[in-house]
């Protein structure tokens, strides 16, 4: 398996705690309220938006809660006026961070950030830094039992799908974004319910980390992920299965 798709496994198997579930909410509202300003309140003409509502609700949000997000961000009701932010880094083994974060207050989340680097055997880098070792990507991981190989690459290259990548026990299907929701769609339709299905940041290339860095990088990347600005962390790492799970 890809760094990409090991580090979402195991978040998944960790699962969310009831302790963390005001955290994702806490998330969830900030995307919504951003997606409602930058596209408009409508989740059918605003794909993002429809995107950060599905998540909310698969996250048990209530509706009143997503209403009210939608509505600060349109402007229709009063807000926090939260400001979109990428930072870009590096961790443990030179491997590359990019921390897609969404705050109300810039000056706190950069001396944060910066405090969580320092403390996990990273350092916060320059605008532009990173970024050029990522592309942005329609990121789909499928369970290799769900379907077969040539059956489950015809269904995602007639949808739009650019690849799909054999990661030892799951498929990793590649889209641009703009082909993304189409071919989620026809991946569900045909009943396979996908372990993850994001526009993410994908690396170019991965850094293997073992021992000491391995631990240290995913206690970074923990560590960023628990902070309430960061939305999203994307980074070029890989490790053993063992070294992941001895997290």
């Amino acid at each position: 398996m890809s760094g990409h798709s090991k580090w979402h496994s195991i978040k998944h198997k960790k699962g969310a705690t009831d302790a963390k579930r005001g955290k994702l909410f806490t998330k969830f509202i900030k995307e919504i309220t951003v997606a409602a300003r930058t596209g408009g309140g409508d989740p059918d003409s605003n794909a993002r938006l429809r995107k950060a509502i599905t998540d909310a609700k698969a996250g048990n949000m209530p509706n009143d809660t997503i209403d009210r997000a939608i509505r600060r961000g349109t402007g229709a009701e009063e807000g926090v006026n939260y400001e979109e932010i990428t930072y870009e880094g590096y961790g443990p083994g030179g491997v590359a961070l990019l921390i897609d974060a969404v705050t109300d207050n810039r000056n706190r989340t950069v001396a944060e950030i910066r405090h969580i680097f320092s403390k996990n055997g990273g350092n916060l880098g320059e605008s532009g830094s990173v970024g050029w070792m990522f592309e942005k990507k329609g990121y789909i991981v499928v369970d290799k039992a769900a379907k077969a190989e040539d059956e489950l690459f015809d269904l995602a290259i007639d949808a739009g799908a650019e690849d799909l990548r054999d990661d030892q026990d799951n498929w990793e299907i590649i889209t641009v974004p703009e082909s993304f929701e189409a071919v989620h769609a026809a991946i569900r339709s045909a009943g396979i319910t996908p372990q993850v299905a994001e526009i993410e940041m994908v690396p170019q290339n991965y850094i293997n980390l073992e021992g000491q860095q391995a631990s240290q990088m995913l206690k970074l990347m923990e560590a960023l992920e628990d902070h309430d600005d960061v939305q999203k962390v994307s980074a070029n790492f890989d490790m053993s299965e063992a070294d992941m799970a001895a997290a």
